[in-house]
């Protein structure tokens, strides 16, 4: 029999760093914790793998904890494993080792706390990184922000901010948003178009001045990765985009 007081005790959480586009500026949702430690302070959505057998996969407790602590739905979100977290005694109740998760969507309903979560709002994500979150929050949170930015370079992944139809100029705005930068619209508009479907039957839109833009939606299944995504080649570089 094995002598379980050999090995430490470890626990295991999954946390989220959900982002969206709301009026054209990139948000983040955070929860306002509701016991300790870390009582009343900010920190991202997340929580312990089920104790009573609710979660079969750490992508499973990602999903619960999605909707239990902010309201949404997990096809409302491209969700992908961002990393693994864990340094000595990064939570005061035991040692924890966190998996985050990278969750994206045009959420643009509030959100609605439960579980242990006082309240759940968005946050830009220059009032997020300016102040202090629980546990080790602003690093998983600038990593899943670097993660998002990264993506942009050789995935389709911009369009996981929009609704199902959007124009190539919505596109632009996440990645304008997103990057930091602003980027040439005619130049966009040729290195994007293939990357995306056109939708025939669709009335052009009014996205600003000139003539109405036409419709785009992502390529079909067959056309995406692994993770969903389709990729773009060759990849549309920060560095390239800023010149």
């Amino acid at each position: 029999m094995t002598d379980a007081t050999q090995y430490p005790p470890f626990g295991v959480t999954a946390d989220l760093v959900i982002l969206t586009m709301r009026n054209d500026e990139l948000c983040v949702a955070l929860i306002e914790r509701r016991a300790e430690p870390y009582k009343g302070q900010l920190a991202l959505p997340g929580g312990f793998v089920s104790r009573h057998g609710a979660d079969r996969t750490l992508e499973d407790t990602a999903l619960r904890e999605l909707r239990e602590e902010t309201g949404i739905e997990p096809h409302e979100v491209h969700l992908e494993q961002l990393k693994t977290y864990w340094t000595l005694g990064r939570d005061p109740r035991q040692e924890v080792v966190t998996v985050a998760w990278l969750a994206l969507g045009p959420i643009q309903g509030e959100l609605q706390s439960g579980s242990d979560a006082a309240r759940a709002d968005w946050h830009t994500i220059d009032a997020a990184l300016g102040q202090r979150l629980a546990f080790d929050h602003n690093q998983i949170l600038r990593d899943g922000i670097e993660r998002a930015r990264a993506k942009l370079e050789y995935t389709d992944v911009a369009a996981t901010f929009l609704p199902r139809q959007f124009a190539i100029a919505d596109v632009r705005r996440v990645y304008e948003e997103v990057w930091g930068v602003e980027l040439d619209p005619g130049n966009f508009q040729r290195k994007m178009t293939g990357v995306f479907e056109r939708v025939q039957d669709a009335e052009p839109r009014n996205v600003g001045r000139g003539r109405p833009a036409a419709l785009y939606m992502r390529k079909a299944r067959e056309y995406r990765d692994a993770s969903g995504l389709v990729p773009i080649e060759p990849p549309f570089r920060r560095m390239d985009a800023a010149r």
